[in-house]
């Protein structure tokens, strides 16, 4: 058995803490695990080299732990072994402790600029408001909803560079488990019904946001489907330190803007206590009924019945 796979028993430590040696322990420790999943595919060095564009030497080295491996030659990889989730999910943690690249680094090649300013700013937020019309918001969606949807609009992309798109998106949700930002994420009603993925997904995607309703640090609310609600997406940040306490974002078709001005802020701020005195409530003063969380269990019922090949009423 590989070393990397003998693995703490705290279920919340799932690679041991490694501090960067002379040996470069992480490194052959992901080494190994990467020769470990060829060989159990019955792949040569060369097949391997092949799908990062290497030589064999290269891909000697990198089981060896004897060089760096690069975040895209992993996904490659990962990708030609036909890992699972979870073991791509180990990789990755092993990746980390032997990199100290940002996360908008290591998708580099696949993430525009504005998106990148972006990632570093959710990093140090106390507070993110998102409301979104078309779309579950980015934090809170699953990666079968995430794949589908980046797919519809990135169609220069290939299958490998989607795959990379959408690994991005699930790292940064880490900031929900983690110190701030608290995450409030406002849904217009409608897009809890509008079909991205398959019925069996959708039910996966709402299960989410009901997990999610559960916790602490995020609060997701729904408006009502009768709501006239404002036909863009609005993205807000508070922070406690710096010269900006607040910013507001908003992308468009090539590319985003980041609101500082005073005024443009104050309307953001506008919109979005209006949207929130428009969600339904949390607990409803009259009945004492979670009206978000039944807005959800009904969406929930609708994709079941849906995934069951039955009709939703």
């Amino acid at each position: 058995m590989p070393a990397a796979s003998q693995q703490p028993s705290d279920s919340d430590a799932s690679v041991f803490p490694l501090q960067a040696s002379g040996d470069r322990l992480s490194d052959r420790l992901l080494g190994e695990e990467l020769r470990d999943h060829r060989v159990k595919q019955g792949y040569t060095l060369a097949e391997a080299a092949r799908v990062i564009r290497g030589s064999t030497s290269k891909v000697s080295r990198l089981e060896r732990g004897e060089s760096p491996v690069k975040y895209r030659d992993l996904v490659d990889l990962a990708r030609f072994y036909s890992v699972s989730r979870d073991e791509q999910a180990h990789l990755e943690q092993l990746y980390q402790q032997t990199s100290n690249e940002d996360l908008y680094a290591r998708f580099a090649d696949v993430t525009p600029d504005y998106l990148r300013r972006l990632i570093r700013l959710e990093r140090t937020a106390s507070w993110i408001t998102v409301y979104e019309h078309r779309v579950m918001p980015g934090l809170l969606q699953t990666e079968d909803y995430a794949r589908s949807v980046t797919q519809l609009i990135e169609v220069d992309l290939s299958g490998s560079e989607i795959d990379r798109v959408v690994r991005q998106r699930m790292q940064r949700q880490e900031i929900l488990r983690s110190a701030p930002p608290s995450f409030v994420g406002l849904i217009h009603e409608p897009v809890l019904y509008a079909q991205y993925c398959t019925p069996t997904e959708m039910a996966d995607q709402i299960r989410h946001l009901i997990r999610l309703t559960s916790t602490c640090k995020v609060n997701v609310r729904i408006l009502p489907k009768e709501y006239i609600a404002p036909p863009t997406s609005v993205f807000h940040m508070k922070f406690s330190e710096g010269q900006h306490k607040e910013l507001a974002y908003s992308e468009h078709a090539d590319g985003a803007h980041y609101i500082t001005n005073k005024v443009q802020l104050d309307r953001t701020r506008k919109i979005l206590v209006r949207l929130r005195a428009a969600a339904y409530d949390d607990d409803e003063p009259r009945t004492g009924i979670n009206e978000n969380l039944e807005a959800l269990k009904r969406a929930l019922s609708h994709w079941e019945k849906l995934a069951a090949g039955e009709q939703p009423e």
